[in-house]
């Protein structure tokens, strides 16, 4: 009986010490997976790249698709930048692309507060109690968005797209500038008709302190930033 006994206390033991040494090796594995995660170096000011594109109508804001359509690649040639927040396939405008993790994430962050401003032609005319809806947050699916700046605009003087928007002629149409500092997905059209005005067009003008420059549809340049 003692014999046994002794048995029975030394495979427990054995067993307890194997699943602590399971245990911590394990954690210590998620320890050093999760360090060298974060602990990659910065990009210096040399090896930084920063180009900025005008995105055209119906491209995917990506560098492959197993589907045939047109990405980035079918414009940019430069390699290992990745775009700081994407615009969906029908939109267009500004895109800023970066080798930069850092900046990439200091543009498209919401704690960052970097604001995005895009003109988007909306389908009748808003009144200013339509708009303080937005300026004070509208309630969407994923949440409430945070405040924006919006103003009504003339028409921009901007490409014509192809192909054309489609009107209805006996709806007018408005432009405004929306001003965000967040991106959630398809937000400004959801915005717009969360009020009323479904977006007809949409076309990111600005982003942190950049602009498209005179850029046309499907052009790039390389900047400092």
């Amino acid at each position: 009986m003692s014999l046994r006994l002794k048995c029975t206390k030394s495979k427990q033991l054995n067993k307890s010490n194997s699943l602590h040494f399971k245990h911590g090796r394990s954690a210590s594995n998620s320890k050093n997976r999760t360090k060298s995660r974060i602990s990659k170096p910065a990009i210096s000011a040399e090896e930084r790249k920063v180009i900025i594109f005008n995105k055209p109508y119906d491209t995917l804001s990506q560098f492959t698709d197993g589907d045939g359509r047109k990405t980035l690649a079918d414009y940019i040639s430069m390699k290992d930048v990745y775009a700081a927040g994407r615009l969906d396939r029908d939109s267009e405008g500004l895109m800023i692309l970066t080798n930069d993790g850092i900046l990439q994430a200091k543009l498209t962050q919401p704690t960052s507060k970097s604001p995005k401003t895009y003109w988007a032609q909306v389908e009748g005319i808003p009144e200013e109690s339509d708009l303080d809806k937005l300026r004070n947050g509208v309630e969407l699916k994923d949440g409430k968005t945070l405040p924006a700046k919006v103003t009504l605009i003339d028409e921009p003087h901007i490409w014509a797209r192809n192909p054309p928007v489609r009107y209805r002629e006996a709806i007018p149409t408005a432009w405004l500038a929306i001003t965000i500092i967040e991106g959630k997905n398809r937000q400004v059209r959801r915005m717009t008709a969360n009020i009323g005005f479904p977006t007809l067009r949409l076309i990111r003008a600005s982003m942190a302190d950049q602009t498209l420059q005179g850029l046309k549809p499907g052009e790039f340049r390389i900047i400092d930033m």
